[in-house]
């Protein structure tokens, strides 16, 4: 008996022979599926998928800014996006996702690994997915050409004529200038291939918007933000989608960082009046009162709410306008330039910080300076209340100045190093310690560095201070949420025991500051 021995094919033959077995049943299931992948999957709509691709975006060494501008561009055109996956820079494996995905989508949309080097395998990857060859394409040779100043075909900025071969070359046109723009996209069937580099992908994607507006969908979008936790209404809307069905999708995102809504609603539909219908049946059906209106931009509208509450004929109006002319009567007194806000992002200082901008934004509407703040740095800050001033720094453009020490070498400091200040517009309440015998403008005491204080706030209490953050929609610093009504470091503040509470699964939480009846006791929080 003659017995033939076969040398076993070694891993690496083994897993190109599964890839091509793969890749055969994907295209033979691609060609099957016809010229427009799945476009009858969701009646007319448009879908797509999009491929990331770089080991740079994995490894984070890269952020991915790319799905996100591809997202919101092709929704706006109508195109449900339905699939992202980040992908390594192996030709294999983006094969193998190009070929599943093809099939499935009306336009699968390629990020990255477009270039003259070694990782730059996206090219070589989709011609693998569809089993054609790369062949140096001759228009294509002659545009790199032109832009890089090459002719040999061998060299590295020639890797970028190699394509496959039912290549199509589409030329976009800049909607600034209305010309073509030089390098053409590639696209090979379904499948565009967008350079990685944001600014290219972008400018790419711009002048070829025309070939993803082909469905003439238009998507509706209403928003919701409730002031309630996510598992109290949770009920309400699972049937609510279990009665709308398809029609309309709704979303439920909680988000942490808001002082005014805990939780923001989506309603997403084909039909305009499908999401009008559905939004007045979600407001319907959420709990009273929990439906709060979202105020994105408080500080552009300050000067015109705040002087509007000043004049509401309120209890909290006349404190408003007090206060207002409080900080006139500074501002007449000294220039801009010599005027100070002493900020530590406490919510008594915010308040004055938003009441000082409203003032100077009345008085000088087109003016640009920056509103100057001392900030007085402490030892063991909360990493919230570093992150809330950060944030008010942006929002309200201030030129802040930071100092170490008590408030007396801080003050020395800054008489140093700013000697042109004169005033400090502090948030000073008669409750604060030594503080009942302060007038509303008062020079600073003997022996101190020689500063007009002026206190705008003196006769504010603790929950004039809340009834005006939260009447004019002012962003706070989100631990006063979390049950702390007074703040300093982290050595020496806790939660106030009188805002706890333990809710019907026997969990312990705190309440917001806000909701303190005793306004005596919010200097609990301090150790």
């Amino acid at each position: 008996m003659l017995t033939l021995f076969f040398p076993k094919p070694c891993r690496a033959v083994v897993r190109v022979r599964k890839l091509a077995a793969q890749l055969s049943k994907a295209t033979m299931f691609t060609t099957t599926q016809g010229s427009s992948p799945s476009a009858a999957a969701n009646g007319d709509v448009s879908t797509a998928a999009i491929l990331i691709i770089g080991d740079e975006i994995l490894k984070g060494h890269t952020l991915d800014t790319n799905s996100g501008f591809l997202l919101r561009a092709l929704r706006k055109l109508g195109v449900s996006v339905q699939r992202i996956t980040v992908l390594p820079d192996v030709q294999e494996v983006i094969a193998r996702e190009v070929a599943l995905l093809s099939p499935q989508y009306t336009h699968l949309i390629t990020s990255g690994g477009i270039g003259p080097t070694h990782d730059d395998v996206t090219l070589e990857s989709v011609a693998m997915a569809f089993q054609e060859d790369l062949y140096h394409h001759p228009e294509l040779g002659r545009v790199v050409e032109e832009l890089f100043g090459v002719t040999d075909k061998n060299s590295a900025a020639m890797k970028l004529a190699m394509v496959p071969r039912s290549s199509k070359l589409n030329y976009g046109t800049d909607p600034q200038t209305g010309q073509l723009l030089s390098y053409p996209l590639v696209s090979v069937r379904n499948v565009y291939i967008f350079p990685g580099v944001p600014l290219l992908m972008e400018r790419a994607f711009n002048g070829l918007r025309h070939l993803f507006a082909a469905s003439g969908t238009t998507f509706h979008t209403r928003e919701v933000f409730v002031d309630a936790d996510e598992t109290d209404i949770a009920p309400v809307l699972t049937k609510l989608q279990a009665d709308w069905g398809r029609k309309v999708a709704l979303g439920s995102y909680p988000d942490w960082l808001s002082n005014y809504h805990r939780v923001r609603l989506v309603l997403d539909s084909e039909s305009q009046e499908e999401v009008d219908k559905t939004r007045a049946q979600l407001l319907d059906e959420l709990p009273k009162g929990s439906v709060v209106p979202l105020v994105t931009d408080p500080v552009s509208i300050a000067s015109a709410e705040v002087y509007a509450l000043a004049n509401s004929g309120t209890p909290l109006g006349e404190k408003v306008m007090s206060a207002l002319k409080t900080i006139e009567a500074a501002l007449d007194q000294y220039s801009t330039e010599q005027v100070c806000i002493g900020f530590n992002g406490g919510k008594d200082c915010t308040a004055l910080l938003h009441l000082y901008y409203a003032a100077l934004k009345r008085r000088h509407p087109d003016a640009k300076d920056k509103v100057k703040a001392l900030y007085i740095r402490i030892i063991a800050p909360f990493p919230e209340m570093e992150r809330f001033l950060q944030d008010t720094i942006k929002r309200y453009d201030l030129e802040i100045f930071s100092v170490e020490g008590s408030i007396r070498q801080a003050l020395s400091e800054v008489q140093e190093r700013r000697p042109e200040l004169k005033a400090v517009l502090m948030g000073t309440r008669r409750s604060d310690p030594y503080s009942r015998t302060l007038t509303a403008m008062c020079p600073t005491d003997s022996g101190w560095p020689d500063y007009m204080r002026v206190n705008p706030l003196l006769d504010w209490t603790y929950h004039d201070i809340w009834s005006f953050l939260r009447t004019l929609y002012v962003p706070y610093c989100i631990l006063y949420d979390k049950g702390y009504t007074s703040l300093g470091s982290m050595d020496n503040t806790c939660r106030n025991a009188s805002l706890q509470v333990v809710d019907g699964r026997g969990v312990t939480r705190y309440k917001a500051a806000y909701l303190l009846e005793n306004e005596e006791e919010e200097r609990n929080s301090r150790a």
